[in-house]
């Protein structure tokens, strides 16, 4: 039997992963001067995060949170991971929105000097979203009951 929270957890990750991927490609694009495959590369990447939303919300949704059960000794890292990864994801929305308006609008001095900071947010993200899904799928519990 398919585990439905696990299948949507899996698509999560992968669609993640393959963002972070399309973000490195893209700046390796625009460093080499491709001004086509750039930007259909970058909104590419915006896609699968988007996409990525969707399905971790939908998990979310329908199976509610799960918290860290593993080793004691490993909760202060895994929740300075988790912190850190949840300020800078939501602050990595607004950004990459301010990104593809400035680009939209012409304003490429102003998009690349965002760009210089809003990549590496993006991969930070990307990779620490993926680990803590790695994390909790080996070492979480449901925490249904547990009100917030």
């Amino acid at each position: 039997m398919i585990n439905l929270s696990q299948l949507l957890g899996d698509i999560a990750a992968l669609l993640i992963a393959l963002s972070g991927l399309a973000v490195i490609i893209g700046v390796i694009l625009i460093k080499r001067g491709d001004r086509v495959w750039h930007p259909r590369v970058m909104l590419t990447a915006t896609g699968l995060a988007a996409l990525f939303l969707v399905f971790y919300l939908l998990k979310w949704g329908l199976f509610g949170t799960t918290r860290f059960a593993g080793p004691e000794e490993w909760r202060g890292a895994y929740y300075a991971l988790l912190i850190s990864h949840t300020i800078l994801a939501a602050l990595n929305g607004p950004l990459v929105l301010w990104l593809i308006f400035n680009a939209r609008k012409q304003r490429f001095s102003t998009h690349k000097a965002w760009a210089r900071w809003t990549v590496p947010v993006w991969l930070y993200v990307a990779a620490t979203g993926w680990i803590i899904g790695q994390i909790l799928h080996n070492y979480g519990e449901s925490a249904e009951g547990i009100g917030f």
